[in-house]
């Protein structure tokens, strides 16, 4: 079972927060649970960049500029900013296959992995990745 309470939002899953949309319960319940035990939720930095390309692609409607949309994940309660390392940014590119061949997701993967986090995602590839036993994630 993941460790509920040490959370990785990967882009999507930040922007349904945010947007209040629809979640599985599980992962609503692990946000709760984070948050009742006083856990931070973690935001990667590599979101972002992430944010800019959605915007910039047009894949996601974005209402806001893609750095207001970010400062706004920053200023939900407990949510917490994960910088990037040399560690993290080299891991990425090492990576056990299968891999993602998503960048940020491959960062996303590598911070979860270097911070024993669990990634909250409603990505596929990278519950796929979670099966293979590579990385820990729910989906949401």
């Amino acid at each position: 079972m993941a460790r509920r309470n040490s959370l990785l939002l990967d882009t999507c899953a930040a922007i349904w927060l945010t947007q209040q949309s629809p979640m599985q319960p599980e992962a609503v319940e692990a946000i709760d649970e984070a948050s009742d035990a006083g856990q931070p939720v973690r935001l990667s930095l590599i979101t972002s960049w992430e944010l800019g390309l959605l915007a910039k692609s047009g894949r996601a409607a974005m209402a806001q500029a893609p750095a207001v949309i970010f400062r706004a994940f920053l200023q939900l309660p407990g949510v917490m900013l994960e910088g990037l390392t040399p560690e993290i940014l080299i891991d990425s590119s090492l990576l056990p296959t299968p891999v993602h061949g998503d960048p940020a997701d491959r960062i996303i993967i590598a911070t979860a992995r270097a911070l024993d986090l669990t990634i909250v995602t409603r990505d596929r590839l990278i519950l796929d990745y979670a099966a293979h036993g590579h990385v820990r994630a729910l989906a949401c």
